[in-house]
């Protein structure tokens, strides 16, 4: 009685003698995963339709519970449309006390302490639901405690109120980055499995600007699933889709100028302020000469609700314009197509299939208690063969057998038999200049091509990196030193293999990270790159990180795993990721191990080397002759006039200093191109016309 008393007084303060209140029953909210849905039927509503004349105005409810953080909460309407409370907000806390959601409260839930007592923002606002849709029906309170931890809560009463001049809905119409569009039919997105819904693109091209009346350049259908691990928990949820015909059917297209393909990711970076750390580890990559997964910022409206900034991307699968390896057919069961085709990754399990692989017999340094675990990609785990898990799995094995061996460092018969050293040196570049928590031990992708394509491991590409580049306030990821791949964490379920701390025993691999790293410092992974590539980011959404930070009024708030300090602004975070990078390149400078011989303008050996090309100009096949005075192997790359790297190999020593390399130059288009080579010594470049 007495509760529902101090509800009743605190409800009513806000609003006008037209405000008119309808209280709800409460009851068990269950920890087994089951939503509740609490009903409250609204008759008489004067007028029946809500909008900002007279419409939704707040939500009251007292609930106890001992860990808010569980707890998802929304407001359903007699049609369906839902607007989110609070989702996985108060950490440890217990209950919501005399708590009132109202979109014209100075503070956000997220912003809040529990017992949450007194006046707060919804995560998604109310006004949404003042459109001119019917007030009168019964409205539910939905509760879902996500986490089973033996914590089961009580609702105790919830109200419901409507009065003059709410807020309406955010107003949404154009915007200077592309505007995905989608229409659930009234169904909840799930985690799997997907769910057919209506999708528009709109996107009149570079410089051009967008509004959500345009005509669509896509006008079909999606099947969406929510995705992520850990992300899932944010309000603002990260989702994979395939874009569909109307009978369900995978549909191949074009999207913000990607090539073809069915299968995207729209991430949306909600825990990453910049909305920069992802495609920063995209770009690095990109522009070392590795496929990475191309990417548009977009602002994404489901339902008619806006929901704010997004990464529209690729996702990791084997393809011509993706990872380019060979179509593994499940008959292909011996000779040289069992030899390759094969993606495979060590990740938390995750998704339809997800856990489905083999340990590894080599325990992590960290914990010989533990293991690694390989998962397979693709082919997917429905459809390997034995055959083709047998193949893959003893080829990894080999790796690590013969890394761990005593002659693990030799140049012929040692690691790099089986494995390409350039791509792993350049994959350790990537994560050790983010400082990547996450780095060697999640979201890392392997992949085989067959042996008569030039089947050694790989590995790669990047991804997932937006709690990376200090964005964690754990592991040392908010600190600008010390090293990824050194994890003194035993009690992680997720662990480091022993392949990196291995290959930097080899003085020759240590050596050529060095020089990669002073080739690389010297532009791609220079101070004036970094700052120039994150301000050409933060230019771009100047505009649209406003609205997102308006439905999201998360800047200057503890987003798990965000570092302290809290930056209070866009452009803080900006300059404060920008100085740690800054921080973060001198500490490797100086740490870097390895010694390269090539630094400055000093010189060992007189250059005696020789670069030819032939033939100069050339249609689709080109030779690169070579000669080095090195021991050390040698890097090859092709990049275009402004310096984009788009091929890059790496060229084991040969004793006699001869170098030949015929690079795949059918996907070059036609123009002027430049052919580098850096052996260690010297650098060379040569160019050359592609009819």
């Amino acid at each position: 009685m007495n509760r529902c008393f101090k509800l009743l007084i605190i409800i009513s303060l806000p609003f006008t003698i037209n405000a008119q209140t309808w209280f709800g029953a409460g009851g068990t909210i269950p920890d087994d995963g089951t939503p509740v849905m609490f009903p409250v039927n609204i008759s008489n509503l004067l007028p029946s339709t809500i909008d900002t004349i007279h419409g939704l105005a707040g939500i009251g409810l007292n609930l106890t519970h001992p860990y808010d953080a569980d707890l998802l909460i929304a407001l359903v309407a007699p049609d369906g449309t839902s607007v989110i409370l609070s989702n996985g907000n108060g950490w440890d806390g217990d209950n919501y006390t005399g708590t009132h959601f109202t979109d014209t409260a100075s503070l956000s839930i997220a912003q809040g302490f529990p017992p949450f007592t007194g006046f707060y923002r919804p995560q998604e606002m109310l006004g949404w639901m003042n459109n001119g849709r019917e007030g009168n029906g019964t409205w539910y309170l939905y509760i879902l405690d996500m986490y089973a931890w033996a914590d089961q809560g009580y609702l105790a009463n919830w109200s419901i109120t409507f009065g003059d001049n709410p807020t309406g809905p955010f107003l949404f119409t154009s915007s200077n980055l592309p505007i995905v569009l989608i229409d659930t039919y009234g169904q909840d997105i799930p985690d799997d499995p997907k769910i057919q819904v209506g999708m528009k693109v709109i996107d009149n091209g570079p410089g051009q600007r967008n509004y959500i009346t345009d005509t669509p350049v896509y006008d079909a259908y999606a099947g969406i699933e929510i995705r992520g691990s850990s992300s899932q928990m944010f309000p603002k949820k990260s989702y994979g889709f395939e874009t569909w015909d109307e009978s369900g059917e995978e549909l191949k297209v074009s999207l913000l100028g990607m090539p073809e393909e069915t299968d995207w990711i729209l991430n949306a970076n909600y825990t990453d302020k910049t909305f920069c750390r992802n495609t920063l580890a995209y770009k690095v990559s990109w522009n070392m000469g590795h496929y990475s997964t191309r990417h548009e910022h977009v602002e994404v409206v489901i339902n008619g609700i806006y929901k704010g900034v997004y990464i529209f991307s690729e996702k990791i699968k084997r393809d011509a314009n993706r990872v380019d390896i060979a179509k593994l057919k499940p008959d292909e069961n011996s000779g040289d197509p069992l030899t390759g085709g094969y993606i495979f990754k060590i990740d938390k399990p995750t998704g339809s299939g997800g856990g489905e692989g083999w340990e590894s017999d080599f325990p992590p340094p960290a914990n010989p208690d533990r293991s690694i675990f390989f998962q397979y990609e693709y082919p997917k785990a429905d459809e390997i063969t034995l055959q083709q898990k047998e193949y893959i799995s003893d080829y990894v094995n080999t790796f690590e057998t013969t890394l761990a061996g005593p002659d693990f460092d030799d140049p012929e018969n040692g690691f790099r038999k089986y494995a390409d050293e350039g791509t792993f040196i350049d994959y350790f570049i990537v994560n050790e200049i983010s400082k990547n928590v996450d780095g060697y031990r999640l979201s890392t992708f392997l992949y085989k091509e067959r042996e008569s394509l030039g089947g050694k491991l790989r590995i790669g590409p990047v991804w997932d990196y937006d709690i990376a580049w200090h964005n964690a306030n754990y592991y040392g990821g908010e600190e600008y030193t010390g090293w990824s791949y050194e994890f003194p964490y035993p009690d992680d379920n997720w662990q480091v293999p022993f392949w990196w701390s291995r290959m930097l025993e080899d003085s020759t691999f240590a050596n050529n990270l060095k020089c990669r790293w002073t080739f690389l410092r010297d532009d791609l992974l220079s101070d004036a790159w970094f700052d120039q590539y994150i301000d050409s980011i933060a230019q771009v959404l100047d505009e649209s990180q406003q609205r997102n930070f308006t439905i999201w009024p998360i800047l200057g708030t503890y987003v798990w795993p965000n570092p302290w300090p809290y930056p209070q602004t866009y452009a803080e975070e900006i300059s404060v990721l920008k100085n740690w990078i800054h921080q973060r390149m001198s500490w490797l400078d100086a740490n870097l191990p390895g010694t390269c011989y090539s630094v400055g303008t000093e010189q060992l050996v007189e250059d005696q080397t020789g670069l030819s090309v032939f033939p100069n100009p050339a249609w689709n096949s080109i030779s690169v002759f070579y000669t080095s005075k090195s021991t050390q192997d040698v890097f090859l790359s092709i990049s275009d006039p402004s310096g984009r790297v788009f091929l890059l190999e790496t060229v084991n020593f040969s004793p006699d200093g001869k170098i030949e390399w015929r690079p795949d130059i059918t996907r070059l288009k036609p123009g002027i191109w430049f052919i580098s080579v850096y052996d260690g010594l010297f650098r060379k470049t040569e160019r050359f016309v592609k009819f």
